[in-house]
């Protein structure tokens, strides 16, 4: 169903670029994603073949206008209940995300250090990391203290490593090698 997810969450890129409203519009999807995420009768709903279409809509129609959503999102998430794909929106939204980054040159980055980091240390690992990768940096930030000092940082597939952790274990796999 992976596929199906990127599908859908190109064709939304497509609109929401042509409409300048990527932002908004990535953020109303993620907190409608989640809201139907944390309720358990509304992904039941959604994704309960034997619910009519129209019930479907109706229920889409009025969560919307709860969070003043807007007509992109409202017209995007009546086709997936017309095309039966509601049970696929966490999916979704997360391809959306991702194919949002893509297309404006944005990479996530999820930076793991043992202590928390100044706003100033914050700002120079976002340079640095922006001219590794030659795009704009969307960090993320968690503490694990038993990396001692430094930080890891993953951005897709690749990690960088400079915690005193690491380099404690390569000094150790040297040592026992020589």
């Amino acid at each position: 169903m992976r596929a199906v997810s990127q599908r859908y969450a190109r064709a939304l890129a497509d609109v929401v670029i042509e409409h300048g409203s990527a932002e908004a519009v990535k953020e109303e999807l993620a907190a409608f994603a989640q809201g139907v995420d944390e309720s358990r009768d509304l992904q039941n709903f959604l994704a309960n073949p034997a619910v009519r279409r129209p019930h479907k809509q109706a229920v889409i129609e009025k969560l919307i206008a709860r969070m003043n959503g807007s007509k992109t999102l409202r017209n995007f998430l009546l086709v997936l209940v017309d095309n039966r794909r509601a049970a696929l929106l966490g999916e979704i939204s997360e391809a959306f995300e991702a194919e949002l980054r893509a297309r404006l040159g944005v990479a996530k980055a999820e930076v793991t250090s043992a202590r928390e980091l100044s706003g100033e240390a914050k700002n120079e690992l976002v340079r640095t990391l922006e001219g590794l990768t030659g795009k704009h940096v969307e960090a993320s930030y968690s503490l694990d203290p038993e990396l001692i000092a430094g930080a890891q940082v993953r951005i897709g597939s690749t990690v960088y490593d400079g915690s005193v952790r690491e380099q404690l274990n390569r000094m150790r796999k040297r040592l026992a090698s020589g």
